[in-house]
């Protein structure tokens, strides 16, 4: 580490947290960010959070809307906020339903203030962008309390997925056996163990290299949410709250079927502008060779579309929401089934 990094780790937070992280029962209140700007000089992001402890024991933080056109966490998020009591509880559960509260607002990916990515900042800076800070509040502030950590996604307005629990495949394989059980206890229709196209900079990565237990969900897609994604959400924290052991009762099990990205011939990426016509269905038989997705001209009659296939056998996953895609857009995501569950 650099002179100017450590100096970076020195430097305070200028948010600060209206709740006491230590305190005992149920607490309501805002991660307090100052931002200056045309309408209130003097003004303030505030991001709403709960804190609910009772004793000694495991901390779970919950966390949704990284993404801010992301719904199933923040419904599943708040109604846990409004309902959990902390008697029936043994630790602390920390629940922040919209990460990049900016975003959220505004129901775009990223934010609206510095068009920050926050999936993309870890760990961030106390002196950066409004991004950048909120990133590094987690990084050094809220990740180090954790001992469990729920990070509720979705495929926001340009994608659609299966509704999926995932983990990575970690050097550490004693904490790789300790995200899959977590992800195995949320119980969704779907268990995935998750490749990204580019990892750095993501909360995924940060809470991983601290050791945390870590898991993600993709549970729909689209810019909305549905009844039943928001039933996944809910049912999916609950389980991961019992499996911790900070909320009592049995895991709600139910059918699973446990998917892999096993290379890189998962992902379906345009080289075209067009017009999408799927030519699968999500969760349908996908074969090595078929077609997965043809992309048609936008500007001339006539002419053939651009036709893409498949690289290996399993089931289509996730799908490119929008009818229009542009060269270098995901198409679609294909997964290898293991097994059924």
């Amino acid at each position: 580490m650099s002179v100017s990094d450590r100096e970076q780790d020195q430097r305070p937070s200028p948010i600060s947290a209206t709740v006491d992280f230590e305190r005992d029962g149920v607490q309501h209140g805002f991660l307090r960010l100052p931002h200056s700007r045309d309408d209130s000089a003097w003004g303030a992001i505030m991001i709403p959070i709960t804190v609910a402890r009772n004793g000694d024991g495991p901390t779970a933080l919950l966390t949704g809307a990284n993404h801010g056109d992301e719904y199933e966490g923040p419904v599943a998020l708040m109604d846990l906020a409004a309902s959990i009591d902390p008697a029936q509880i043994s630790g602390r559960v920390i629940v922040v339903p919209a990460m990049n509260y900016p975003a959220f607002r505004s129901a775009t990916r990223t934010s609206p203030i510095d068009r920050g990515n926050l999936n993309r900042l870890f760990p961030g800076r106390p002196d950066g962008t409004v991004t950048e800070k909120i990133a590094d509040y987690f990084q050094r502030t809220l990740l180090p309390m954790a001992d469990l950590v729920l990070d509720i996604h979705a495929g926001g307005k340009t994608l659609d997925f299966l509704p999926f629990c995932c983990a990575h495949r970690l050097p550490d394989a004693k904490q790789e056996a300790a995200c899959v059980a977590a992800m195995r206890a949320f119980n969704a229709p779907y268990s995935m163990m998750l490749l990204e196209i580019d990892n750095a900079g993501m909360y995924d990565t940060a809470a991983e290299a601290m050791g945390r237990t870590f898991i993600s969900t993709e549970l729909g897609g689209g810019g909305t949410a549905t009844a039943r994604s928001i039933a996944i959400a809910r049912r999916g924290v609950a389980n991961v709250l019992r499996h911790a052991g900070i909320l009592g009762g049995g895991i709600e099990r139910g059918r699973t079927i446990q998917l892999d990205m096993p290379s890189g011939d998962c992902f379906t990426v345009s080289e075209v502008d067009g017009l999408v016509e799927p030519c699968l269905d999500l969760g349908e038989t996908v074969r090595a060779g078929a077609a997965i997705a043809r992309v048609w001209p936008l500007d001339r009659t006539g002419m053939r579309p651009v036709e893409y296939r498949a690289s290996l056998d399993g089931v289509l996953a996730g799908r490119h929401f929008p009818g229009l895609v542009k060269a270098g857009d995901c198409l679609a995501v294909t997964a290898s089934v293991l097994r059924e569950s």
